[in-house]
């Protein structure tokens, strides 16, 4: 799916606001969009009087005591910390929001780094801010893979500043299980969805995920354990969310078919679950266009909820806290720079935050069996 103009423009306002002065072909680099693209958002913030243009460049907007202050920060020192998020996550973007406030209202700058969808963009783009002078990380990498997270263990275990992860939760007994991390409570998540599914009458549930990041392992998971211990469930079962949703994207990859109304059919299911929200939304498109009413003859519950409301049937979603995980995220690396016994002395924090469950329209009571079997 293409990221919407405005997220875009709002992570260009982002970058120029924490950088004071950010190249145009920079952050088309970051973006992973042409030139041409940001040379219009650009205008177009500047029009709005949100930036200001320059030959090649784009320049914050605020007065230079607001967008690069005298930093107070935590250590009573200048302060900069990098924070790194991956390239068209939108979800992970509104964490990014969260703490962005928290470390701007310290006084410490932050250095933005947007990472591509390659193995191991995080190390090169981490070491280069901590070598310009940055003293603390906010992270949130990829990790399609439970491989890739393994790599990532040992560099960033050995960064020697202080290190917190968002929305991720390395494996117990893993190197990385040691270093502080906020995270959603996933498990609680997924147990919103069925809890409120089966309050409804629903019997007979599919679970579609994802299967490429920490949340979607998570996830998967926490409903099937969720699932197979709730007698009240006649039928169940676990699969991809689409044909991408797995760790395996590599052209030439071998990956499952995946038809979700068909999953529905032969199952005679009358709810699902999903993850995330565009899939969600793609599968009540393809439900309509199969004669299969939402929620008349299937409610629908996505998991994310970052665009969830803005369907034309808007979905029923959980919702991770966001914003508040970047919100913790930044007051924990705080607290790590301002502690003066040094950033390893203290014990390593986890904390978990809950999501919420926001009822909508496309949930409601089953209606008769039969109608699961018009998903043809």
């Amino acid at each position: 799916m293409r990221e919407p103009v405005e997220l875009r423009r709002q992570r260009i306002l982002a970058a120029v606001q924490a950088r004071g002065t950010a190249r145009v072909t920079d952050l088309a680099t970051e973006l992973e969009v042409s030139v041409v693209t940001v040379r219009r958002d650009v205008e177009e913030l500047a029009r709005e009087g949100r930036l200001r243009r320059g030959h090649g460049v784009a320049r914050s907007a605020l007065p230079v005591a607001d967008a690069q202050p005298e930093r107070v920060g935590a250590s009573g020192g200048g302060d900069t910390v990098v924070l790194v998020v991956p390239a068209r996550h939108s979800y992970l973007y509104e964490t990014l929001h969260g703490a962005r406030p928290v470390l701007e209202e310290a006084g410490v700058r932050i250095a933005l780094h947007i990472a591509p969808q390659v193995p191991g963009a995080e190390q090169p783009l981490v070491e280069r801010a901590l070598t310009d002078g940055a003293r603390g990380v906010l992270i949130a990498p990829r990790w399609r893979t439970l491989a890739s997270e393994e790599a990532d263990a040992q560099w960033l275990c050995g960064l020697g500043v202080p290190t917190v992860l968002m929305e991720r939760r390395p494996r117990p007994g893993s190197a990385l299980h040691a270093l502080d991390s906020v995270c959603s409570d996933h498990w609680y998540g997924a147990h919103l969805a069925v809890e409120h599914l089966v309050a409804l009458g629903h019997r007979r549930i599919v679970f579609a995920t994802r299967d490429d990041s920490p949340t979607a392992r998570a996830l998967r998971a926490a409903l099937a354990g969720i699932a197979g211990a709730r007698p009240e469930l006649d039928a169940w079962t676990l699969t991809l969310s689409s044909p991408d949703a797995g760790p395996d994207r590599a052209v030439g990859a071998d990956r499952p078919a995946v038809h979700l109304p068909g999953v529905l059919r032969e199952l005679e299911a009358t709810a699902c679950v999903l993850h995330g929200d565009v899939d969600a939304l793609m599968l009540v498109q393809d439900l309509a266009a199969h004669g299969v009413r939402v929620p008349e003859d299937c409610s629908v519950v996505a998991y994310d909820d970052v665009v969830a409301a803005l369907g034309v049937i808007p979905l029923t979603a959980v919702s991770p806290p966001k914003g508040e995980v970047g919100r913790a995220a930044a007051e924990l690396l705080l607290h790590r720079l301002g502690d003066p016994r040094g950033s390893g002395a203290a014990p390593a924090r986890r904390v978990e935050l809950l999501p919420e469950l926001k009822v909508r329209g496309s949930t409601r009571e089953p209606g008769s069996p039969a109608s699961a079997h018009s998903m043809e």
